[in-house]
């Protein structure tokens, strides 16, 4: 059995390569991961350590294989110990960093919040929810705009945190240029907050549309980590671990 922790676009790409030719299971966080994995065995729900230990056990794991989000540090570092804990290969897909002159990079998220102290102006934030107490911990008179997946999780979050409806666009990325440029402009950014996900997450678009306008991107940088890069090099090594054509 070939566990996939999913989370990004590769892992419906990865599933295509593979086929029915091996038995995976794939994991999510919630509801919204699994829409877009239709046929797919599929476990929704966040795990921690102990219950990772548990799963692996009960489904008979014997790969791992950790697609989960760039930024979901926990995760990873979880499913690593779990893995070591029972014996089990554990492979990480790394997405490449996009890079740009002229951004300003912060290496975590209380960096980023240091900078936003000091700003005038409207700030389009596309870091998702989770972080949206923080930054409005230090919005003081600016506008922040926050684009948020359209889930009933993340619209908890803009309610909890009293964002007015105008500063919230729930819409389903990655964003093309095109879009961005219209989001961007439509809203007057000023600073546009990012994280390092590489081309398939967005980023370079979003690079690009902040170039063309004239605004100032500010990246939030990941970790390094170490694993493929390459989805076809990951799935070369899958076909000759478990010898099939």
């Amino acid at each position: 059995m070939i566990w996939i922790i999913g989370g990004t676009s590769e892992t419906t790409k990865l599933l295509e390569m593979l086929g029915e030719r091996l038995e995976t299971i794939v994991s999510v966080a919630t509801e919204t991961g699994e829409e877009f994995l239709p046929g797919s065995r599929v476990h929704v729900g966040r795990m921690n350590e102990e219950e990772m230990i548990g799963f692996i056990r009960d489904h008979q794991v014997d790969l791992i294989i950790d697609l989960s989000h760039p930024y979901a540090f926990r995760v990873s570092e979880n499913v690593r110990k779990a893995a070591e804990h029972s014996a089990c290969e554990r492979i990480r897909y790394v997405r490449a960093k996009s890079v740009s002159e002229g951004a300003v990079q912060v290496q975590s998220l209380d960096e980023c919040l240091e900078f936003l102290k000091e700003i005038k102006g409207c700030v389009f934030l596309t870091t998702g929810s989770s972080s949206i107490a923080a930054f409005e911990s230090v919005r003081k008179d600016n506008r922040f705009v926050y684009r948020i997946l359209p889930s009933v999780d993340s619209l908890e979050v803009c309610r909890r945190n009293s964002i007015p409806l105008k500063n919230i666009v729930a819409a389903l990325g990655p964003f093309s240029l095109e879009l961005n440029l219209a989001m961007f402009r439509e809203y007057n950014a000023d600073y546009v907050v990012m994280k390092n996900s590489g081309s398939r997450g967005g980023t370079v678009d979003k690079l690009e549309a902040c170039q063309k306008l004239g605004i100032l991107p500010i990246i939030i940088e990941r970790a390094s980590e170490t694993g493929f890069s390459n989805l076809d090099e990951l799935y070369q090594y899958v076909k000759q671990r478990f010898e099939i054509e």
